[in-house]
């Protein structure tokens, strides 16, 4: 594999700090509610396990495993690869996506879920291209918006590398 160059976009740091911010939104919202958090694999693990441990509430977790993407492009096809374990009739539902991009896999996400009756649905990102999304499924809690550059780190990755970074780096030389 050719040697990528990264750009540091967000520092393990400016990450942290963003992220206890988003869990003291979050908080304030379902404050005193059941909140089931559900986890996008597979980017956003690390994101997902260090925002529920700043949410303040009861909640439990659940996994939803998703393919969108080959290479640095979005395929336009969401594709389920894992599904919840767990009934959300009536709950509320916080889903934890690492980046919103087109919006294709949260528009994706949101119509499949609506369809298994919760009480309501939230987004939390961490990081969101408002440019290129096409859909019109925003996110309610978002840690940073981005340019349409490709990013890597923090669960982010480019051919299933480069998610251990502790901080979010923009590609230069792909494509």
């Amino acid at each position: 594999m050719d040697q990528i160059k990264l750009t540091p976009l967000f520092t393990e740091n400016q990450i942290k700090e963003k992220v206890v911010e988003l869990g003291k939104q979050i908080t304030a919202k379902y404050n005193n509610q059941d909140l089931i958090c559900v986890c996008i694999l597979n980017g956003s693990f690390m994101f997902f396990s260090d925002l529920i441990r700043e949410i303040d509430c009861d909640l439990t977790c659940d996994f939803l495993g998703l393919s969108s993407y080959e290479g640095t492009q979005s395929t336009g096809e969401v594709k389920i690869t894992l599904d919840l374990t767990q009934s959300i009739k009536g709950k509320n539902i916080l889903l934890v996506e690492d980046i919103v991009d087109t919006g294709t896999t949260i528009e994706a996400i949101y119509q499949l879920l609506k369809t298994r009756n919760p009480e309501t649905i939230t987004t939390a990102t961490l990081l969101h291209k408002p440019e290129s999304q096409v859909t019109d499924q925003k996110p309610d809690f978002v840690g940073f918006e981005v340019g349409n550059e490709f990013v890597v780190g923090y669960g982010l990755d480019y051919n299933n590398q480069y998610r251990t970074l502790p901080y979010i780096a923009q590609v230069n030389n792909i494509n």
